[in-house]
């Protein structure tokens, strides 16, 4: 049991790769205007997701980029188009599903380049802007449509896809979700609430709907609320929190460890996190702005993915 006078843990992160030179191109986009408030980017790293072979995917949201990083930490273009990609994860069958803010649900074969549309819109409605997904053991996908909804706004949904393809929407009353995963047990939904610098819990009932949403964790602090977020083997939840760091909840969701880098000014905006490394205890973090990719050792193994049965 979690003893609540016991120090916070704290882990150092180290950057494993950054972005090369030849792939920085500063500049304003229709992305950065509202979402950093016109200021000229780099890149904006999201979503790191592992294929089975080791190899790390990001993607760079405003110039429409997905990367592959190698083990050794080289980075190739794996496809660059018109759009806004903000999280992905692998399907079982080696297909990239793909987030995109601005159009939709989406699916790369990562091999060919074959980019194709899986889902526009929601019962005829356009989304207001897809931010992250995870898949259950079961195939079904879990993701959030987020767009520019906030505490004034709270109109943000969740939305479950089933393998069979029926679509259906879990909450429809965010203020900003985002990170989302599932429990170890998958009878609990968590969805990061940027904007309300929060974490929900939505249990599952037996027929798929939803009941007695709830608050996970309320958190302060920061210069936004938490972004990513990914469930481990122990049903501990890592909470990226945008300018604090990676928290680690235990199963009872309170405190057990800080993950940061100490270049703090450099790496501030820690927007996400993958468990790899061949035991699952290596989290690599993506850095939105550097354009760094972090890494740490960390005591608890990554909860296994659908994408890598």
């Amino acid at each position: 049991m979690f003893n609540p006078f016991k120090p916070l843990e704290h882990i150092h992160a180290e950057v494993f790769t950054s972005m090369p030179g030849k792939f920085r191109k500063k500049s304003r986009s229709s992305w950065s205007d509202p979402n950093r408030q016109n200021a000229e980017v780099e890149c904006f790293l999201e979503a790191p997701a592992f294929d089975r072979a080791g190899n790390l995917f990001v993607c760079d949201i405003p110039f429409g980029r997905i990367f592959r990083i190698t083990p050794k930490g080289d980075w190739d273009l794996v496809i660059q188009y018109d759009g806004w990609p903000n999280g992905m994860k692998f399907h079982k069958d080696g297909r990239l599903f793909i987030c995109d803010y601005k159009e939709g649900l989406l699916t790369l074969d990562v091999k060919t380049g074959k980019m194709e549309n899986l889902l526009r819109t929601a019962y005829s409605e356009s989304f207001k802007g897809l931010n992250d997904l995870h898949f259950a053991s079961n195939g079904d996908l879990y993701f959030t449509d987020q767009g520019q909804t906030g505490i004034a706004d709270p109109t943000g949904r969740v939305f479950r896809l089933k393998a069979n393809g029926e679509l259906r929407r879990l909450l429809e009353n965010g203020p900003s979700p985002n990170g989302i995963t599932l429990s170890t047990t998958e009878k609990h939904v968590y969805v990061g609430m940027t904007r309300s610098n929060s974490v929900w819990r939505l249990p599952l009932m037996a027929d798929g709907s939803v009941s007695k949403t709830g608050l996970a964790i309320q958190l302060s602090g920061g210069v936004a609320g938490p972004d990513g977020i990914e469930m481990d083997g122990e049903n501990g939840l890592l909470v990226c929190q945008l300018g604090v760091g990676i928290w680690r909840f235990d199963a009872n969701m309170l405190p057990t460890h800080l993950i940061s880098s100490k270049n703090h000014d450099k790496h501030h905006h820690l927007d996400n996190v993958a468990f790899g490394g061949p035991d699952h205890k290596q989290i690599y973090i993506t850095e939105a702005l550097s354009g760094d990719v972090l890494t740490a050792k960390v005591p608890f193994v990554g909860k296994k993915m659908y994408g890598r049965l």
